[in-house]
């Protein structure tokens, strides 16, 4: 077919669909600034779990005194230590902290597999816009010069008395228009190309042809339907959310239980100058003890986070309402789209089939005198229009079949087969929780 014709045999070194997402995986800003809000969640459970840990602190004081009632004499004491303060109940607030931290990270994974999902999907719209824009840019030349012999072809016929003027000006007229066109599809070419840059990495070079990938896509709308709403990461992190907005109501909740803390410290002090002690007046302490703190009023404060945190609980829930009819639109729009494209390409197919049977026809016709110029000047811009329509049509069918795997959650490295190594969040999350101590983030910064 014509419009398959236009896209040439590419050498074995011409990009494919494949490796541009491949590309936009690994190299695209957006997708990168997510992976990074991800490590930045993670750190959020060594932050909640360091309530369960003590808190070590060294003191160390000097004070100097000189006072009239001991005959003006000076007195220099001071002292140093280490105190140790350990929480051994606070209402249950760091389990449900970490725990809440915990559905954040969760949440925030699966928000990174949503995120995976559109640059893909962006990668994929980019690459094919490429090729249309490409493609059309050809059409449009190949209509200028298809005009520019049409004019060419008017004006001899004028030389010799077998045409008019009017046929010189509707074929010069035609001829405008369609440096015009060409001028606005060389425009878009350099837009697609742009866009391929910002979603890919790079500047695209010869690309290959691609097909919708029919073979990964459900059987019905239905089937569809039923894996997006067990699949897809954006209802999968709202859910998270939920759980996230329970524990943290149940924090809050702890801060009006009681809380137990216990405190140990050694130290040494020193006083210079006082007649009752020895010269050096250096005495150790040591020092252990438990606190019970009961809150009985906190000025209302307490409470009204309480009651803050169970709104945010039940907005979170019906996000996740909102989500899931969200989802189950967007099947539905890119199932409809890939099912109007598929339609159209064949009927697009069968309209430049006739439209280029329709031009031969009234070529022929006038050079026997029974068609005119603006005949033929119509029946080409029908061709343009049809071979335009049924690259658009190709560009849309494409789209759409990934449009319909970014909706139902599947749209993934590992579902595509991509020759890349796929980020696994999991590694830094693992390897920051449990953390301690330590300044230097796991890649060494």
């Amino acid at each position: 077919m014509l419009s398959l014709a236009l896209v040439i045999s590419a050498p074995a070194s011409a990009e494919t669909i494949a490796g541009a997402m491949a590309k936009a995986y690994q190299n695209n800003s957006s997708l990168n600034s997510e992976r990074a809000g991800v490590r930045v969640t993670d750190e959020n459970v060594a932050i909640a779990k360091s309530g369960y840990r003590p808190t070590i602190a060294g003191t160390a004081g000097v004070t100097y005194t000189r006072s009239s009632a001991l005959g003006g004499r000076s007195i220099t004491s001071g002292s140093f230590g280490i105190e140790i303060n350990q929480t051994i109940f606070d209402g249950f607030q760091t389990k449900n902290n970490v725990a809440a931290a915990e559905a954040q990270v969760r949440a925030s994974q699966q928000s990174l597999r949503n995120a995976v999902q559109n640059t893909l999907f962006d990668a994929a719209s980019a690459y094919m816009g490429v090729i249309r824009d490409r493609q059309v840019a050809v059409l449009r030349q190949r209509n200028l010069e298809f005009l520019e012999e049409q004019v060419r072809a008017a004006r001899s016929r004028f030389d010799v008395g077998e045409g008019t003027r009017t046929d010189v000006a509707q074929a010069e007229a035609s001829r405008q228009q369609a440096v015009a066109q060409l001028s606005a599809a060389r425009a878009q070419v350099l837009a697609s190309e742009a866009l391929y840059v910002q979603v890919i990495g790079e500047r695209p070079g010869k690309l290959q042809g691609a097909g919708p990938v029919a073979k990964l896509l459900p059987a019905s709308v239905e089937q569809a339907f039923a894996e997006a709403a067990r699949e897809h990461p954006a209802i999968a992190a709202t859910e998270h959310l939920v759980d996230a907005a329970a524990f943290t109501v149940k924090s809050s909740e702890g801060a009006m239980l009681p809380g137990v803390s216990a405190t140990a410290g050694i130290g040494r002090s020193f006083s210079n100058g006082v007649p009752a002690l020895p010269s050096d007046g250096a005495s150790n302490t040591a020092s252990i003890g438990a606190a019970l703190r009961v809150p009985i009023y906190q000025g209302g404060r307490v409470s009204a986070t309480v009651r803050r945190n169970k709104e945010s609980l039940g907005r979170a829930r019906i996000n996740v309402d909102v989500t899931r009819d969200q989802v189950r639109n967007a099947v539905a729009s890119a199932w409809a789209q890939y099912q109007a494209a598929r339609e159209s390409v064949v009927a697009n197919r069968e309209v430049v089939s006739a439209a280029q049977l329709a031009l031969n026809g009234v070529i022929d016709e006038r050079s026997v005198g029974q068609r005119t110029t603006l005949d033929v000047l119509t029946s080409q811009a029908n061709v343009n229009a049809a071979q335009i329509s049924l690259v658009s049509s190709e560009y849309s069918v494409v789209v759409a079949s990934y449009a319909i795997l970014s909706a139902i959650g599947r749209l993934s490295v590992h579902k595509l087969g991509l020759a890349v190594q796929e980020h696994d969040p999991e590694e830094h999350y693992q390897a920051v929780k449990d953390k301690w101590f330590g300044l230097r983030t796991p890649d060494g910064r």
